[in-house]
């Protein structure tokens, strides 16, 4: 089957009412190891006048060959992005849901600073339910949308971002302690493959790893 291509009309009938568009979406949220990242794009109507990148697709359905080429072909295109992040120690200390808002509210902090007016954009959140409003200060106009990673460009090109910028993450951690190389990241980015579970409860958890996510692994 092919994928589904995604569209710009979302975005465009939110841009009829603001005059910036956030797209946000987030990579590693079921990891067992590393941080969430949540991508973050800012798009203004001279934006989506230039078509968006050929072959962009949600992160998922794409190959990591493809992913990296187009990782700077949404940055771009877009206004500005940023990646924000959450630890896998903060996820172990408040939970997932605080820390994909953290990470975000982060993200949005980065695109203020690059000279994007975030109070008076509107946000387009991928998922089901908004788990970014209870991590801001001020209220922002948020959209949920289920497949939004697939069905708008925007939020894809969010979703590639962030994937690129994780994978790249998890890499650079086995380059900085080779020891980690025996749970896979490389391969399996954290994620809780069977060979990364194995290597879990052979080895134990390292200091990547989220320790509450791991109770089905090891002993309590």
């Amino acid at each position: 089957m092919t994928p589904a291509v995604p569209t710009l009309d979302v975005e465009r009938g939110m841009l009829d009412e603001v005059p910036i568009v956030i797209c946000i979406d987030e990579v590693g949220r079921g990891a067992l190891a590393g941080p969430v990242a949540v991508g973050v794009c800012a798009i203004r109507a001279e934006d989506i006048a230039t078509p968006f990148p050929e072959g962009l697709r949600d992160s998922k359905l794409l190959s990591e060959k493809k992913r990296d080429v187009l990782a700077p072909a949404s940055r771009q295109w877009v206004w500005e992005s940023a990646v924000g992040w959450a630890s896998a120690e903060e996820i172990d200390r408040f939970g997932i849901g605080a820390c994909l808002a953290a990470a975000a509210v982060r993200g949005l902090g980065e695109l203020w600073q690059a000279g994007v007016p975030v109070s008076e954009s509107a946000v387009l959140l991928d998922g089901s339910h908004d788990w970014l409003s209870p991590g801001l200060e001020s209220p922002l106009r948020v959209t949920v949308r289920p497949k939004a990673d697939r069905d708008c460009a925007g939020v894809a090109a969010a979703s590639v971002i962030a994937k690129v910028a994780r994978d790249a993450h998890m890499r650079e951690l086995i380059v900085a302690d080779e020891s980690l190389a025996v749970y896979g990241w490389d391969s399996n980015k954290g994620y809780g493959s069977a060979s990364h579970r194995e290597a879990i409860a052979t080895h134990g958890a390292s200091a990547q790893h989220r320790k509450t996510w791991l109770s089905r692994i090891l002993p309590g």
